[in-house]
């Protein structure tokens, strides 16, 4: 990771990008995505479909779903033959979201949210207001996959 910034400043800068409307894993992604040349508008388009638990959908946290699209960044197998790439990318997927239910009780949104399963879902987002803010757990989860994955690249939770 760049020793030029630190995590609580990657934390800082995608606290600034979910409070300014990006969505959970906008927010994470594009607070990380320097680290491997992207610029800030494409990371956005790229993780813009994972919000809500993919596309509002309540499933994997958009949140978890970064660190994901992050790791493959990092580790991910560039070639359907490379069975033991693919195995470490997946470890290390497993260990971040572990990490992330270990630290949330979850990595599921609709669990995050405390919503029933069968609850409707629509695309529309939710605006966002001063009672979203308050209600919804959503600025710790992205604060917390943001110190997961810098700690993975600090090399302080063993992926590989």
């Amino acid at each position: 990771m760049n020793s030029t910034v630190n995590m609580e400043e990657r934390v800082l800068r995608a606290r600034e990008l979910f409070l300014s409307g990006l969505n959970c894993s906008q927010a994470v992604f594009c607070a990380l995505a320097d680290v491997y040349g992207l610029p800030e508008e494409q990371a956005a388009r790229l993780s813009a479909s994972f919000g809500g638990g993919v596309g509002r959908l309540r499933e994997m946290c958009g949140a978890c779903s970064a660190m994901a699209l992050l790791e493959g960044l990092e580790s991910g197998a560039t070639k359907g033959e490379d069975a033991a790439g693919k195995q470490n990318n997946y470890r290390n997927v497993q260990n971040l979201v572990h990490r992330f239910a270990e630290q949330n009780g979850s990595y599921l949104c609709r669990e995050l949210l405390q919503l029933r399963k069968d609850t409707p879902v629509s695309p529309a987002p939710d605006a966002r207001t001063a009672e979203y803010y308050r209600q919804r757990p959503c600025l710790r989860m992205v604060e917390s996959a943001t110190r997961i994955y810098c700690e993975r690249l600090q090399g302080e939770h063993g992926n590989d």
